[in-house]
């Protein structure tokens, strides 16, 4: 037992770190190339925070865990907003920019019913991965053509605060990807046995794994990133992190996952994916409610998580 809570200590520690190290040499580079903060929030910094997701899944896919796999996916995009964004929120109220509120929250949400649509039959087969994938693409070519060099302005009339550009040369923040890279598998590894064997032991099914330790600890990095984000005012990437990430958790980690083994999900129910589209679909009443996510929402978010926590344990 000790070896088990010794792996997901180092895969957390490798996982934190590697991701830190990815984001911080990707974002400058992207920010050197003259892409807006927002823009950054929502693919550079929202795809490398969710690199632990991907290399979690994709590891629990090959080691034949698929309920890991998925339930991370749920699990990490019902964190993310609930806990993640309540506690931002919590921190400082966050300014909705008007492209997240009518463009990327409405993606979101699509995203989040086509995704359920597919799990409906318990399979990710390899035709829903590619059709999976070849989403997050046009996404991403989207995002970054509509935010190239482009100053965005908030709904409440705020300019656009843009991430401090780092001063690091090229081939240091090539160093800094390929380092987080390398720290983010070896990581995985860790913390997918661990996972596992902590299941086995409290004799708890891998999909409860999956959507609550395993989830909660790969999404640390988007924790770290979006409240260091909204303590430093940065609100566009605090938002644009948490909103992208999801949208690549759903799109990218199940495509790439799915397209190596088909993903057959035995513990994930109708409930799981009912919370994760249901804390999707409170932000847009949040948002418009005076164009940001106040305090009291973000108290709000934290007992939803409280609730599906209490749903999901074993009585």
């Amino acid at each position: 037992m000790p070896m088990t809570f010794i792996l997901l200590a180092a895969g957390i520690i490798l996982l934190y770190f590697g991701a830190e190290l990815l984001v911080r040499g990707s974002s400058t580079l992207a920010l050197r190339f003259g892409i807006s903060a927002l823009t950054v929030g929502l693919t550079v910094v929202a795809f490398g925070t969710s690199a632990p997701e991907l290399v979690v899944s994709i590891g629990a896919g090959l080691d034949g865990q698929p309920d890991i796999a998925v339930g991370n996916i749920i699990g990490s995009n019902i964190f993310n907003i609930a806990i993640i964004l309540g506690i931002s929120a919590i921190i400082r109220p966050l300014s909705v920019n008007l492209q997240v509120l009518r463009i990327d929250t409405p993606v979101m949400i699509a995203v989040s019913v086509l995704f359920s649509l597919l799990l409906l039959d318990g399979t990710i087969s390899r035709f829903d991965a590619v059709l999976l994938f070849s989403g997050i693409v046009a996404y991403t070519i989207f995002s970054l053509r509509s935010g190239e060099r482009k100053t965005g302005t908030t709904a409440t009339g705020e300019n656009e605060k843009p991430a401090t550009r780092m001063k690091e040369s090229i081939p240091f923040n090539i160093f800094l990807i390929v380092t987080g890279l390398g720290m983010l598998i070896a990581g995985s590894r860790f913390f997918v046995g661990g996972a596992v064997n902590l299941a086995t032991f409290f004799h708890v099914s891998g999909a409860v794994i999956g959507l609550t330790i395993v989830a909660a600890g790969t999404s640390l990095p988007e924790l770290a990133t979006s409240v260091v984000a909204a303590t430093r005012k940065e609100v566009d990437i605090a938002i644009g992190n948490i909103v992208g990430s999801n949208i690549f958790n759903m799109l990218a980690i199940a495509g790439i996952s799915g397209t190596i083994t088909p993903l057959k999900v035995k513990g994930v129910g109708m409930v799981d994916l009912g919370f994760m589209l249901g804390t999707a679909l409170c932000l847009l009443p949040f948002m418009r409610s005076g164009f940001r996510l106040n305090r009291v929402e973000g108290m709000v978010l934290l007992v939803i998580y409280g609730g599906y926590l209490w749903y999901l344990w074993p009585k």
